[in-house]
């Protein structure tokens, strides 16, 4: 009995020792099936970081899913004495599958140079492929105004405008998601810029309001504006802005040189009730700094604010923390 005993202990032993290699086995599987998952998504996403890169750097069409008959975009391009910046920037968008025509707003004492055109004209037929031609045209304007950028253009053939100025680029991969976005609410703003505004809490403001730059938007996660310099919106504002707008605030703007782009963002919000869409993307600025570096920028925007609010008679900016995001070049969204 007693050796009987002494077997059966030295099985159960045994068994049990069988049992812990085998679960160590199992786990050591789990943990190098788990490591090899991870490992092959992060080389998923290199490679697609990488392709999004090549992309930008080799500018080409990214796009071709689409049809080329569907119609496209024009972009609308202000400019002033930055030839070098306005040609990089026409030598990048020129290269954007989508893209039908370039409007420049001009508006120099001086009219463009023959130089300035035989080399963007160049740049346009060498960016030219599969009988896919882009059309430039210059809006010469007599007036310095930076009204001019919104002003009704006749001959534009497309229901799309790209606002941009001359000294930002974004990847076209990314001008043709937002483009891709606008076209799911082509009466609102879309853009790359959003900056915000809410109520003064101050006792005794009375209902007036303040501008909030990028770290507001940043800090609070909502927004109600996208600004003009990097923004789509349909053509008919265009319309709305020069005949129908108050002129006061026209006015104000041509005086003040500045909130041109408030103003807008105004008139569209006044017309669809609804707030703009901020789309994600990468900004490559390559001027310098401009008028938001200047001492008092921000309190020059909120008295454009609180002057475009009193002459419509109410707020018409709509809030919102909605953003769009191209799933396919982010690691979360």
């Amino acid at each position: 009995m007693r050796g009987s005993c002494w077997w059966l202990k030295l099985n159960r032993r045994a068994e049990q020792r069988f049992r812990q290699l085998l679960i160590s086995a199992v786990k050591s599987v789990r943990i190098k099936l788990l490591l090899c998952c991870c490992i092959l998504l992060t080389v998923v996403a290199i490679t697609c970081s990488a392709s999004a890169f090549m992309v930008w750097t080799n500018r080409s069409p990214v796009l071709s899913r689409y049809s080329a008959s569907r119609r496209g975009y024009s972009i609308v391009m202000n400019t002033w004495k930055r030839y070098d910046l306005l040609k990089q920037s026409i030598k990048h968008y020129s290269s954007c599958p989508r893209l039908e025509s370039i409007h420049i707003v001009w508006s120099e004492p001086n009219p463009p140079s023959s130089f300035l055109l035989k080399f963007l004209h160049h740049v346009i037929q060498s960016n030219s492929k599969d009988g896919r031609h882009v059309k430039l045209k210059f809006d010469i304007n007599k007036e310095d105004s930076l009204n001019n950028r919104f002003k009704e253009i006749k001959d534009l053939e497309t229901d799309a405008v790209f606002s941009i100025d001359d000294d930002v680029i974004f990847p076209c991969s990314s001008v043709e998601f937002a483009f891709d976005v606008w076209q799911s609410a082509s009466d609102a703003m879309v853009g790359f810029v959003p900056r915000a505004h809410w109520e003064d809490s101050l006792k005794g403001s009375g209902g007036k309001f303040k501008y909030g730059g990028w770290w507001s938007v940043w800090w609070t996660g909502t927004y109600s504006m996208v600004l003009s310099k990097a923004a789509f919106f349909h053509k008919k504002y265009f319309s709305l802005y020069t005949y129908e707008m108050p002129a006061s605030i026209r006015e104000y703007v041509t005086k003040n040189r500045n909130c041109e782009d408030i103003a807008m963002s105004f008139l569209v919000a006044n017309a669809t009730g609804a707030p703009p869409i901020w789309v994600k993307g990468r900004i490559f600025e390559i001027g310098s700094t401009g008028i938001s570096s200047l001492g008092g920028h921000s309190e020059r925007r909120t008295e454009c604010v609180n002057r475009f609010a009193s002459e419509y008679g109410r707020m018409p900016l709509v809030s919102t923390s909605v953003k769009a995001v191209d799933s396919r070049n982010a690691w979360f969204w």
